[in-house]
């Protein structure tokens, strides 16, 4: 009698540490990021100048953590065009959207990804080393749609 009850609890504390760390992964870190926060402005990086700057965006919704600096994810549409776009800002040639949390449904990384594969989507750089080993990537629809994340860059690897 005394095994079955030690062989269950060992199973119910299994399952209770099971669901504690996936409820962690999935919704505990990540807060709501308001459109007036300042890790919402959208800057793109200039191909002149080489510095981010401020572009319009409107229906800003967006998450964050600070648990992790790749946990960044933002959705809204710009009324700038993509052609001066594309002019104007530096285009990220490596661009991988990374999985936002199921809950999050305005992003949706796989979509993203292929599109910016076929050309549906241009990535911009963002900005260049937000976080050290870190950049801020956005992709721009020819709708004006747009979605940014934070992706490792190649000085993460040093």
């Amino acid at each position: 009698m005394n095994g079955k009850f030690v062989g269950g609890a060992i199973v119910l504390s299994a399952l209770i540490a099971g669901a504690a760390v996936w409820y962690m992964q999935v919704y505990g870190y990540y807060e709501p990021l308001p459109a007036s926060a300042p890790a919402a402005e959208i800057r793109l990086t200039s191909v002149t100048t080489g510095r981010p700057e401020p572009i319009l965006t409107e229906g800003f919704s967006g998450i964050d953590a600070d648990s992790s600096p790749l946990r960044f994810r933002g959705c809204f549409s710009t009324p700038l065009s993509l052609a001066m776009l594309s002019e104007t800002f530096a285009v990220y040639d490596h661009a991988t959207p990374l999985n936002a949390p199921g809950w999050f449904d305005c992003f949706d990384a796989a979509t993203i990804g292929a599109d910016l594969e076929s050309g549906a989507a241009i990535a911009f750089l963002s900005e260049h080393e937000i976080r050290p080993g870190i950049d801020r990537v956005v992709a721009v629809y020819p709708d004006g749609r747009a979605y940014a994340w934070h992706q490792l860059n190649e000085n993460a690897e040093k």
